[in-house]
């Protein structure tokens, strides 16, 4: 297409979203991932034309197979906090779905009052975003819902309790002895966003907002974000970074490339910032603040953005898209300077690269790793959409 000629880039966006629904509801699908549904609610928030009946087909199709799913109570992989948010995202194109959503709350809530996880020796369910009860926690914040105390404290006062020593020692993992992915967790203690304290923090931090400084909570706060600065360290590229798990003797030398949402600078430097400024800790959240600001001023595309090309360059979980939204969050609820140019950088990355990447395969439909979350982040934070969703990476 000659350059006078090309959509601008707002379009752009919104027309490889239109075409990726298009496809979903033609296509074979069954899935629980919030995925389809938050996308399908800001495509339609656009008021383009067409893009509301693009957006109810695939709520439609979405809807056809929810509750086919694993029963886990988890936000991510299949879970039914996930499908949660995507039920009140859904409703957001169909109204009636509210009710669906409001008996699957009910449901978590009651399986939440058996205090079903474990306070030593956890595995990542026991505690984590992607499976455990922060993710809950933070399903039941996001789509606009408006959780109260009473729901959310069954999740918070767990994940206190969890943090009663400034060591954290009942996060130090006891279920992985051997296993052949997570075996170098057994006995140490996630960072990370996804997986680890980072996440947790978050979960605690958006209960505190809507509750009130609980001193249990508070306390328990200020012990992941204290135990988060003491792990980190200055990279070869002067980027402050963290490791996958707490430190186990000296900081290690050498670049890390793994800064994403998930793991790294983003999402942990976010998680401290949020939590000082709830705390109302300006020195706190400073620091948070710098410590992004080496990130950003030292993001190199071709250097931490690696690996398969949606999945980990561009979707939100490792790539591009989950950068964009950390960084723009730190632009509209921080003010920081170095944020607002990053997010530029990487909103232009994703509008060049994804429709390459969603032409090549059928690219996947979950929100952490799939087509929806790059094109959510594009289009909350390049084109002014709702935010309501974002209390699944734990921002806002």
């Amino acid at each position: 297409m000659h350059p006078g000629n090309q959509a601008p880039p707002r379009r752009a966006a919104l027309d490889i979203a239109v075409r990726f629904l298009d496809g979903f509801a033609r296509g074979p699908h069954a899935t629980s991932d919030p995925g389809i549904p938050v996308l399908a609610a800001l495509v339609q928030e656009t008021h383009e034309a067409g893009a509301a009946a693009s957006a109810r087909r695939a709520v439609v199709a979405w809807a056809r197979t929810v509750g086919r799913g694993p029963s886990h109570n988890g936000l991510y992989d299949g879970g039914l906090a996930g499908t949660l948010v995507g039920l009140r995202m859904a409703a957001r194109v169909h109204p009636p779905l509210h009710r669906a959503a409001d008996r699957l709350r009910d449901h978590l809530l009651d399986r939440a009052a058996a205090r079903p996880w474990r306070t030593v020796d956890v595995g990542l369910p026991d505690y984590d975003l992607i499976g455990g009860p922060s993710g809950t926690l933070l399903a039941l914040c996001a789509g606009g819902a408006e959780p109260t105390g009473r729901q959310l404290m069954p999740f918070a006062a767990h994940l206190a309790m969890l943090c009663d020593h400034d060591e954290l020692r009942r996060l130090h993992i006891g279920q992985y002895a051997g296993h052949p992915r997570l075996g170098w967790l057994q006995g140490r203690v996630n960072t990370g966003m996804g997986h680890g304290v980072a996440g947790l923090t978050t979960a605690l931090t958006a209960t505190i907002r809507r509750t009130g400084p609980h001193p249990r909570l508070t306390d328990a706060l200020r012990r992941t974000t204290h135990w988060l600065v003491r792990q980190s360290f200055d990279d070869a590229r002067s980027v402050r970074s963290w490791d996958g798990a707490g430190l186990d003797g000296p900081p290690p030398t050498g670049p890390r490339p793994r800064q994403a949402w998930c793991y790294g600078a983003p999402g942990i430097t976010w998680a401290l910032w949020d939590a000082a400024d709830a705390l109302g800790d300006r020195a706190a959240a400073d620091w948070a603040a710098a410590a992004f600001t080496t990130l950003a001023e030292q993001y190199d595309m071709d250097f931490h953005l690696y690996g398969a090309p949606l999945t980990d360059r561009l979707a939100l979980c490792h790539g591009a898209a989950g950068v964009l939204a950390v960084a723009d969050a730190f632009h509209r609820r921080a003010g920081l300077p170095a944020a607002a140019p990053l997010a530029a950088r990487l909103a232009e990355h994703l509008n060049t690269r994804l429709p390459d990447a969603l032409a090549a395969a059928r690219p996947p439909t979950a929100l952490l790793d799939g087509a929806p979350g790059a094109l959510g982040a594009l289009l909350t934070a390049a084109h002014g959409t709702s935010r309501d969703w974002l209390p699944c990476l734990g921002l806002r």
